[in-house]
């Protein structure tokens, strides 16, 4: 491979098929343009077709013998000079970090955090070789048994535009020290920093484990799920996608793990303590990237007694966020990322106002002629909201919130399960055993203490959703599991011992 081929004005990117960095079979690219100014155009990435799908998987497919016969520790080494070797270079780090926001319109510091965070999660799947390669036994009588894990064989990861580096974080160390080979997808808008970034990685590793198709998925997303050679799907996304994407792996039962949306609820009792640094961490929880996180608080509920107290404190920190270009200095919060989501933030808002809400509008403008071109939104509170309105019953996924009393603990469990989702949760007391009672009550895959959201994730622990939030797990020792097939061998007793 040759050195990245990018710069400040424009970057162009291809695809990754068997250690090669190559242009897609037809030789197709597509623009990708800076939410903050669709006029820019930011750089081309290569767009794949069916045929690039069949090249990219049958690499891997080609590489998992290789792979998946070294041991966990063999495959460890190389997942640790992954996490060196992607943020070695500074120059070419900060370059990819502009990049990234330029694509996709998160701020710098985000863009920052996201890209030199990869590689922690590179590092705790290498750490946990010891115990992967460590087999349970039981000994007889009746039996003496031995479970070993596999492999599951070629896996595909399904990216979204979100936080790309985060989420692949979640699914691609995981999957490679079980000994997989993968096909990756990124999502189609704001893909190259990404795949700049998974170049680094394959460069490391040896041809065919890391394959990388971009372009659009419904040209190339049903090939990939349904692929005769690929056997797990890790996919992150809407709900309706997710369901589709089940439904085509079910032809062939390839099993699936589905991080899907969330609604999520903070919950902030009586006894809170609602100081500076609490309030800063709630509104950083809700309108970091603009609120375009799976694990956002999207929802609050406030003891009545304590609902004025946080209202004016949470609308005092809103209204200092300073909307703009995020490669721009002192902006605290960008665009969002595309038309699109601009307007089913747009709609709720304004489904809010007609329901009878009142919306605040908040949030200083850094300057009003990137934010009239741009897809920009001022930081939304809504007040006076009931549960039947867009803005607390569905996934806003954007910068707005609403805030609801309650009375009891009781009513405040209830509101917050009384929802499809249920990916995240938070609760804010002092006490640490009502804390814990609550929090065991939520019907929710993850619950944050007096904290919530990207800031406070431990990488230790597996994260998923209840219901339509979705199915399995990433993250922990759980999301590594996901990727090995549990093998049982058995004799009779003392045969084995």
């Amino acid at each position: 491979m040759s050195s990245i081929e990018t710069s400040e004005n424009l970057a162009r990117t291809q695809l990754i098929i068997n250690g090669q960095w190559q242009a897609a079979s037809q030789g197709r690219c597509y623009e990708v343009r800076n939410p903050a100014n669709p006029d820019e155009v930011v750089g081309e990435a290569a767009k794949a077709d069916l045929d690039d799908v069949n090249l990219a998987v049958n690499a891997a497919s080609q590489a998992f013998p290789g792979w998946a016969a070294l041991t966990f520790q063999e495959r460890a080494v190389y997942l640790r000079e992954i996490a060196e070797r992607i943020v070695a270079d500074e120059n070419e780090l900060r370059t990819r970090v502009r990049l990234f926001t330029r694509e996709h319109g998160k701020i710098l510091r985000e863009a920052t955090m996201e890209m030199t965070r990869l590689g922690d999660r590179f590092n705790y799947c290498a750490s946990q070789a010891e115990d992967l390669a460590t087999d349970q036994v039981f000994n007889g009588p009746p039996f003496d048994t031995i479970i070993t894990r596999q492999p599951r064989g070629v896996a595909a990861l399904i990216v979204p535009w979100n936080w790309p580096m985060s989420i692949l974080g979640a699914k691609l160390p995981q999957a490679l020290i079980a000994g997989n080979t993968v096909v990756i997808k990124p999502a189609q808008r704001s893909p190259m920093a990404s795949i700049q970034t998974m170049r680094i990685m394959a460069e490391v590793l040896p041809p065919g484990v890391i394959n990388v198709l971009t372009g659009s998925s419904s040209e190339i997303g049903d090939a990939l799920v349904s692929h005769p050679l690929v056997s797990k799907i890790n996919f992150t996304g809407g709900v309706e996608t997710g369901k589709h994407v089940m439904r085509v792996a079910a032809d062939t039962l390839k099993p699936v793990t589905l991080e899907l949306g969330g609604n999520d609820a903070a919950l902030v009792l009586d006894d809170a303590l609602l100081d500076e640094a609490a309030i800063q961490r709630m509104v950083l929880a809700t309108f970091m990237t603009s609120g375009q996180v799976c694990m956002a608080i999207k929802r609050i509920y406030v003891h009545t007694s304590r609902y004025d107290e946080l209202l004016n404190q949470f609308m005092a920190v809103t209204d200092r966020i300073v909307v703009g270009n995020g490669l721009d200095e002192g902006v605290t919060m960008g665009p969002l990322n595309n038309a699109a989501q601009l307007g089913i933030v747009q709609d709720f808002i304004a489904d809010a106002r007609q329901g009878g809400a009142t919306i605040h509008e908040l949030g200083q403008i850094a300057d009003e002629e990137t934010y009239r071109k741009g897809y920009f939104q001022r930081p939304v509170v809504v007040t006076g909201a009931d549960q039947s309105m867009k803005i607390v019953a569905q996934e806003q996924f954007g910068p707005a919130i609403a805030i609801m009393p309650f009375v009891s603990d009781e009513e405040a469990i209830q509101l917050a399960n009384n929802s499809e989702f249920g990916l995240s949760s938070s609760v804010w007391t002092e006490n640490r055993e009502r804390a814990l009672s609550v929090a065991r009550r939520l019907e929710a895959g993850y619950t944050y203490l007096n904290a919530h959201g990207p800031t406070s994730q431990d990488n230790r622990a597996p994260f998923g959703g209840f219901k339509q939030s979705g199915i399995g797990r990433n993250l922990g020792l759980e999301g590594i599991m996901e990727f090995l097939e549990p093998h049982s061998i058995s004799s009779t007793a003392g045969w084995l011992r």
